[in-house]
């Protein structure tokens, strides 16, 4: 998991019944580490939270916007892109002064029009998934990550996909960002291969 301070998968945490990645260090963490990061994602509403969280965590923690999350999903309409590509300067102004998001306000602009950008997207796919996983051949990427190894920033699929996202007009999108997404929404498998996890994302339920 590429996340601000914790750069590598230096240690497993062991439990009583399993082991997971070590950057899961707290009860949400934990929580999205057993039950989502990793897990293939191909719901667009879904995807489109997790394109608009990616932006907002751009030079903070992970965790800074995991306890923001329920308070993201309120104020941008459970993350509807029909809803919020409608949103106007006074909703801006509201937005900015809700202390449950992250109150930047290039941040919050992107979000609104990403959700642009998302609902052309679909419109010319037939579904934002169907575009989005084109950048890994439609299956996910299972990867092979000891503890102690270094995630890389980026990759070559990362590189791809910002690159086409920019073109389409989204913004907040490098390929860093992108490759945060990827790992969240299961386009790749990063978990190391000792976490429990890593072991239930098979390739038979990845291709499913």
């Amino acid at each position: 998991m590429l996340r601000r301070g914790l750069p590598r998968l230096s240690k497993i945490m062991s439990t009583t019944n399993s082991t997971r990645c070590h950057w899961a260090q707290n009860a949400l963490a934990v929580d999205y580490h057993d039950k989502e990061w990793g897990t293939p994602v191909h719901d667009d509403r879904t995807l489109f939270e997790f394109l608009v969280l990616e932006g907002a965590q751009a030079g903070l923690s992970w965790d800074t916007i995991l306890q923001k999350r329920i308070n993201y999903r309120k104020a941008f309409n459970n993350f509807d892109a029909k809803k919020v590509a409608k949103y106007d300067a006074s909703k801006q102004k509201t937005l900015l002064k809700n202390p449950g998001i992250i109150r930047n306000r290039l941040k919050i602009a992107s979000a609104i029009r990403n959700a642009k950008a998302f609902l052309a997207v679909q419109k010319e796919f037939g579904s934002f998934d169907k575009y989005i996983w084109q950048f890994v051949g439609g299956k996910p990427k299972i990867n092979s990550w000891r503890a102690g190894q270094r995630l890389p920033a980026s990759t070559p699929e990362s590189d791809a996909m910002s690159k086409d996202l920019k073109k389409r007009g989204f913004n907040f999108v490098g390929s860093t960002i992108c490759y945060a997404f990827m790992q969240a929404t299961g386009m790749v498998n990063d978990h190391a291969v000792e976490c429990f996890r890593y072991s239930k994302l098979d390739r038979s339920k990845q291709q499913s």
